[in-house]
């Protein structure tokens, strides 16, 4: 017999074992009976407020009336206990187990969703060409090492058909595109670290970007030279990637000493600020190893989520994402060939592997660009096919270079569209809703409520807003929402109250 079948049979007095029957029943005088009537009606309507949601218990409250002041104490033991047995079962039956929290781990470069790509090579390797062609703007770019002083900055619009697709569905007033900024940095040379050329300067502008285009040149023009002598780009990759590690290199030396004096002086002891200071010497010991001794860039490292932060605080150079683009004669890369590039693939594959190779034509992007109408580009290209035999149409590599760039600084974009607006709104990998908003405006992170999201491929198969939701795939997200790359999103936010 259960433990609360007991307790209900030991107040109606038929409790199982020989002996027990009479015993409950006969107990005590009837004046006695009626007063531990009332007393056990009170605590038995106690006892079932207290232990109940079991539908049994009720009975033990009914029965608790008729039952005497001890037969009832004791079926009221029992009925806690056997209470006490099912909650715990009920605990272990129910209680999901705990989700492990996923910590995200933090980007290397600046918090921010306004970020730049500079370009960057040696001198008259194509890069203010590259840069006129990609934003059509005037730049000088005599056949001078250093024509380009000041560095020039565009902003470029990001191609995306679906921006395209959105806004011939929903033939805005006005449409917004996503922009990549692109700064054009004069050439640096072998010993800019050391002050030649116009070495610290131009190291000091790409302090200032977030990544790098890095170009070299892989054509050879006798009216176009080179400032090491000859063509080879391997060597030229070399040279950029030497200069930018000795930077680096000179500048975390120096932040060690100045750090390990003030460890010295701490000692074993300290507090948190002391604590916090011998674990930056730890992270700076580790990151100079890793450039000083192995001679390596910052961004092919492994570090942790902690170690990401502090070099965050660094602004070091080799820790910025690079894009390589291979400047080919128009020839080579209307056919795709060219003796360079096997090499070059193969030092990056070796140096840094991963990374992105694009090869591109400055002459050919440079004339393309020059073309106003559509119908002249489509000419230039076929003709271009047809004069070098090229296996395959005629295509520009801008487009493709402009989206790696953007990718490359860990950018995405949600758009938001309506008859008035179609724009794309640039953000960070692993932005949440809330801080999503506050780009549109701050006061829309401030006051968030909620996110209505629809996928944009939900909404190019469906059609329409309506016909996303009856899909059932027009989503409300909260705050913890990560947006995802094309998200089409409507924010609801609250009233901000302004400080008088």
């Amino acid at each position: 017999m259960s433990l609360l079948a007991q307790a209900l049979a030991a107040l109606t007095g038929h409790a199982a074992g020989p002996g027990t029957a009479g015993a409950a029943g006969t107990a005590g005088t009837a004046g006695t009976a009626g007063a531990a009537s009332s007393y056990a009606l009170r605590l038995g309507c106690g006892l079932a407020a207290a232990c109940g949601r079991h539908r049994q218990l009720s009975a033990i409250s009914a029965a608790a009336a008729r039952s005497p002041p001890r037969t009832f104490l004791r079926a009221l033991a029992l009925a806690n206990h056997s209470q006490t047995r099912l909650n715990h079962h009920h605990h272990h039956q129910r209680m999901p187990p705990k989700k492990a929290q996923a910590v995200e781990r933090p980007l290397l470069g600046r918090p921010s969703n306004n970020l730049k790509m500079g370009i960057v090579g040696l001198p008259n390797v194509g890069k203010s060409s590259f840069f006129n062609s990609l934003t059509n703007s005037a730049v000088p770019s005599e056949n001078f090492p250093f024509c380009t002083i000041d560095p020039s900055e565009a902003r470029v619009a990001v191609p995306d058909e679906r921006f395209d697709w959105l806004v011939e569905s929903f033939k805005p007033s006005s449409k917004i595109p996503a922009y990549l900024t692109v700064i054009d940095i004069a050439g640096l040379v072998k010993g800019a670290a050391e002050g030649q050329g116009l070495g610290n300067n131009f190291l000091s502008h790409i302090k200032a970007v977030d990544g790098i285009f890095h170009l070299c040149r892989a054509f050879d023009d006798s009216e176009v030279v080179h400032v090491e002598g000859e063509v080879d780009p391997v060597r030229d990759l070399q040279i950029i990637h030497e200069e930018l590690r000795l930077k680096d290199e000179d500048f975390l030396t120096k932040q060690l000493d100045g750090l390990r004096r003030t460890v010295a002086r701490i000692g074993k002891g300290g507090g948190a600020a002391d604590k916090a200071k011998k674990e930056e010497f730890e992270f700076l010991s580790k990151i100079t190893d890793w450039v000083v001794e192995q001679k390596r860039d910052v961004r092919d490292g492994d570090w942790n989520g902690k170690e990401i932060e502090y070099i965050n605080t660094l602004h070091l150079l080799t820790a910025k994402p690079v894009v390589y683009l291979c400047n080919l004669s128009e020839r080579d890369y209307v056919r795709k060939k060219n003796k360079w590039l096997p090499k070059i693939k193969a030092w990056i594959d070796q140096n840094h592997p991963g990374d992105l190779l694009i090869p591109f034509s400055g002459i050919f992007e440079n004339k393309l660009s020059m073309l106003e109408t559509p119908e002249a580009k489509a000419d230039y290209l076929k003709q271009l096919q047809t004069t070098h035999e090229a296996p395959v149409p005629v295509t520009s590599a801008m487009p493709k270079i402009i989206v790696a760039g953007y990718n490359a600084l860990q950018l995405i974009y949600f758009f938001t569209c309506g008859p008035v607006e179609v724009r794309a709104w640039t953000i960070r990998k692993n932005t949440k809703a809330p801080q999503a908003a506050g780009v549109i405006h701050t006061d829309f992170e401030t006051a968030f409520i909620m996110a209505e999201v629809m996928a944009y491929a939900d909404l190019k198969e469906h059609g329409n807003e309506a016909a996303v939701k009856s899909a059932g795939k027009y989503l409300s997200k909260g705050r913890e929402y990560v947006v995802v790359d094309g998200d089409v999103i409507y924010f609801k936010a609250g009233q901000v109250n302004k400080k008088k």
